[in-house]
């Protein structure tokens, strides 16, 4: 095993962008990111794309060699990774495997996702088929209703709160706010995130996040080479990933992400940290009681304090730990095979201090963390600044 680095990042903005293409999208951000590295086309060994359901979407398959191809890197592999909304983050562990084991020394990962180009009603039936379809979504469970259950069960066990629900989506819009690549770029007030329109009880329009379009790419190069590139090294040091039950009645708790719990207890022994080292998380945030119970499982935490410590601000920017400092994909959007891809981004601009107005001080080592469906998939990746 070689250890591994992140030298380069690339990301487009985010929302519906009915005016690029999916390939479009993904050249941008993999340019790039491979601009940012300063590698070239001819070093390129291999390419990971994460992406949920571009052929259901966009009616278009096989696009890690399309958008190879239209990138000028038609004779490098490229193999596309589907683990629903963990793509990215599944994406970016294969990468990470590959370079690892010596098998390559340059690799791109990226995300793409196009949800926009059907309607709302069909884009949220295509997410709810990476639920259980057989016995959940044939039968009228939707996303945004087995995530109300999970909320239900963890407010009646925990006694969380809907307003503290509606405080982690104050939160990330705060911090969406701040960043030009965040599909809504606006601070809401608790009253009006209580407010808005009811989804799904006791969930409301401000605790779900979007169907948006974007893109991101790392390249990632073995660390006795890192140096010789030009972009800024992060080190990846950690990597975990976890299963759990596809259907959300065959948990025994639904509390909890017994996935996130495995990712996060086999990524902080491979990088030899406890939770109280990360400095800064980007947390699955699909619904407000994901980063809840997310906060929880990576064991920031105790089980039943997320909300408590939402509302006691120990999730905000510079706070005890910084959650979500990108927006998560509550105000950053939710380009769901691209998600994990973007949390690797915002956590090299935080390493790398560049992350300006939403910079958190000083920091060391960050965590990501991607979930698949509603629980059934999940991967943790822990990064280190470069000393």
């Amino acid at each position: 095993m070689r250890d591994v680095a992140i030298i380069g990042i690339g990301e487009t903005k985010i929302g519906e962008l009915w005016n690029q293409s999916l390939r479009e999208l993904g050249i941008h951000a993999g340019l790039g990111a491979i601009r940012d590295a300063g590698v070239t086309g001819e070093e390129i060994e291999k390419m990971y794309i994460g992406n949920m359901s571009a052929g259901r979407l966009i009616n278009q398959e096989h696009i890690a060699p399309m958008i190879a191809d239209y990138a000028g890197l038609d004779d490098v592999p490229a193999v596309r990774i589907e683990s629903g909304g963990a793509s990215g983050g599944m994406a970016l562990a294969q990468g990470y495997m590959a370079v690892a084991s010596g098998i390559h020394d340059v690799v791109v990962v990226g995300g793409a996702e196009k949800m926009t180009d059907v309607g709302d009603e069909e884009a949220k039936k295509i997410l709810s088929s990476t639920a259980d379809w057989e016995w959940e979504s044939t039968f009228g469970a939707t996303f945004d209703s087995l995530y109300a259950m999970m909320a239900r069960y963890h407010m009646r066990k925990h006694g969380t709160t809907k307003e503290q629900l509606g405080m982690v989506s104050v939160k990330n819009h705060s911090n969406g706010a701040l960043n030009p690549n965040a599909q809504f770029q606006r601070a809401f007030p608790l009253k009006v995130v209580l407010g808005a329109p009811p989804v799904a009880e006791p969930l409301g329009m401000f605790d779900c996040a979007p169907l948006s379009d974007g893109a991101a790419a790392c390249v990632l190069v073995s660390e006795d080479i890192a140096e010789s590139y030009n972009g800024e090294p992060v080190r990846i040091l950690g990597l975990g990933m976890g299963g759990d039950h596809m259907a959300v009645h065959d948990r025994r708790d639904i509390d909890a992400m017994k996935a996130t719990r495995h990712a996060a207890r086999n990524a902080y022994d491979m990088a030899g940290l406890e939770p109280k080292d990360i400095d800064f998380a980007e947390v699955h945030d699909n619904y407000t009681i994901s980063e809840i119970m997310a906060i929880e499982d990576l064991g920031f935490f105790s089980k039943g304090d997320g909300g408590p410590a939402t509302e006691r601000g120990d999730t905000s920017l510079n706070s005890k730990i910084s959650i979500n400092t990108s927006g998560g994909l509550k105000a950053k959007g939710q380009p769901v095979g691209a998600v994990g891809i973007n949390q690797a981004v915002e956590a090299v601009i935080q390493l790398r201090e560049d992350a300006g107005d939403r910079q958190v001080e000083d920091p060391l080592y960050g965590l990501t963390h991607n979930v698949g469906g509603t629980g059934a998939s999940a991967v943790v990746h822990i990064l280190e600044r470069w000393s």
